[in-house]
């Protein structure tokens, strides 16, 4: 039986989906370390995803909630239980309503997305999207936790990096979408395409160190955007 070309972009999606479900395993046996592991394969899935349904001209709405659902799940719950399995359970009320932030404001804000949605692609978001922003909290996690603070001040600046990531979900601030991959778009938005090459490039050679910093950059980027807009030839997008 031959799969029909509509349904890849939705595998890559479901393995998103999956990837969420496997981080929320391992946080419940403590091992953080592979539940951060997988928020970040359940990111790559994500970024197939729409590449491919663009690269195959198969964008539909079934494909743009099933890719909600799936970022509800690797994106909002996977992170705030493992924010609440490492660090908040000790703070019993307080530690669950801090910790579920993550998984509320996601849903918020990718149900924001999709009744403002128009077509299937965008040039601009508000907001940062919600795979970013576990990125960002994993990243601190994985690389910076009880590294760069005492233990004590880095629970504090999770708590405030937790809540401060959360309302920058629902913010208004302004952010560049993904761009397609193709010669067109490079030459429509060189200065997006030099910054991801940029920060893939970095943070390859510091083996990930540079992905906290790159996205705590990324946060204040839509805000200076969002006063002062970087001018960009428009494009029409069908």
């Amino acid at each position: 039986m031959i799969v029909s070309k509509k349904f890849i972009p939705s595998l890559f999606t479901i393995l998103n989906a999956i990837c969420g479900f496997m981080s929320v395993i391992s946080s419940s046996h403590g091992e953080y370390e592979q539940a951060i592991y997988f928020i970040c394969y359940a990111a790559i899935f994500d970024v197939f995803d729409g590449m491919v349904a663009r690269i195959l001209h198969t964008s539909s709405d079934f494909g743009v909630e099933l890719d909600s659902l799936s970022d509800v799940v690797s994106f909002g719950f996977a992170p705030s239980f493992l924010l609440y399995s490492f660090f908040f359970k000790d703070y019993n009320a307080i530690g669950i309503l801090v910790s579920s932030l993550v998984l509320a404001f996601g849903a918020i804000r990718l149900a924001r997305f999709n009744i403002s949605l128009t077509g299937y692609t965008k040039d601009v978001f508000y907001g940062i999207p919600v795979p970013m922003a576990a990125l960002i909290i994993c990243s601190y996690v994985l690389f910076y936790h009880d590294k760069v603070f005492t233990p004590q001040l880095s629970e504090k600046f999770i708590f405030g990096l937790t809540i401060f990531v959360s309302l920058m979900m629902v913010s208004k601030f302004r952010y560049p979408a993904m761009p397609s991959f193709n010669l067109r778009t490079v030459k429509e938005r060189p200065l997006i395409f030099i910054g991801l090459l940029t920060a893939a490039v970095v943070s390859i050679l510091t083996k990930g160190l540079a992905v906290f910093p790159i996205t705590v950059l990324y946060i204040f980027y839509g805000v200076v955007n969002t006063f002062i807009p970087v001018k960009e030839k428009k494009k029409i997008r069908h």
